[in-house]
């Protein structure tokens, strides 16, 4: 039997938006052919037709598991992702890439330009919305971290223990621990002091490696 095409699964929480991407992508080309459009993660993981060639990824699903978790775990079994989202910060989007996406857009992104992404990410390249690229270009305090500083603090400013994020990125707690001083280091010499965990996270969100959404949710690991 010939190859249908890039077989593609979308997830997305936003029930409209998951039907208009539909739509939209299958109005667009031909050589794409949509699988699945579920609204959550474990309805793709559970999806008959798991695993496909791409995954159309909402970013923020509100189910509390990392995207850096989710992007490994599509890696493992050969999927390459695109996340989609209405964050724009710059470490959001290279939270994102440094976790193993090849792409990222904004939700308001043209169908022409998705196809595109899908493409991109199926050939093994990057795709990121054009109007994402000057903001990651400008810099900011954020990207003085390393990827992994980057899923520490995310992971840390989210309300995990350095125990819970030393078994979430397979490292040691002494090591989740010395990259959480250098991290406290870094930004001490930028001149921002986030000294406390109130202030690392507020940081956290202000930079963009957690959403404001998790606001409220986060109160409870305040110390």
């Amino acid at each position: 039997m010939a190859p249908t095409g890039i077989r593609l699964a979308i997830v997305d929480d936003h029930r409209m938006l998951l039907t208009a991407l539909g739509e939209w992508i299958r109005a667009a080309t031909t050589d794409i052919e949509l699988v699945a459009a579920v609204s959550s993660w474990p309805d793709l993981l559970a999806h008959p037709q798991f695993p496909v060639d791409v995954v159309l990824l909402d970013l923020d699903l509100r189910d509390n598991l990392p995207i850096s978790v989710k992007l490994r775990a599509l890696g493992t079994v050969g999927v390459r992702t695109v996340v989609m989202s209405t964050y724009s910060e710059p470490a959001v989007v290279r939270e994102a890439l440094a976790a193993g996406a090849l792409g990222y857009l904004v939700k308001s992104e043209q169908a022409e330009n998705i196809v595109l992404a899908v493409h991109a990410a199926h050939s093994g390249e990057t795709f990121v919305s054009a109007r994402l690229i000057p903001q990651l270009e400008a810099g900011d305090d954020a990207s003085r971290l390393s990827a992994q500083e980057r899923r520490v603090m995310a992971l840390y400013s989210s309300g995990d223990s350095a125990k819970r994020i030393a078994t979430l990125l397979h490292i040691s707690e002494e090591t989740a621990k010395s990259h959480l001083k250098r991290i406290r280091r870094k930004y001490r010499l930028a001149g921002i002091d986030v000294g406390t965990k109130v202030a690392l996270r507020e940081e956290a969100i202000r930079s963009g490696l957690i959403g404001p959404d998790d606001r409220q949710r986060l109160e409870r690991y305040e110390s």
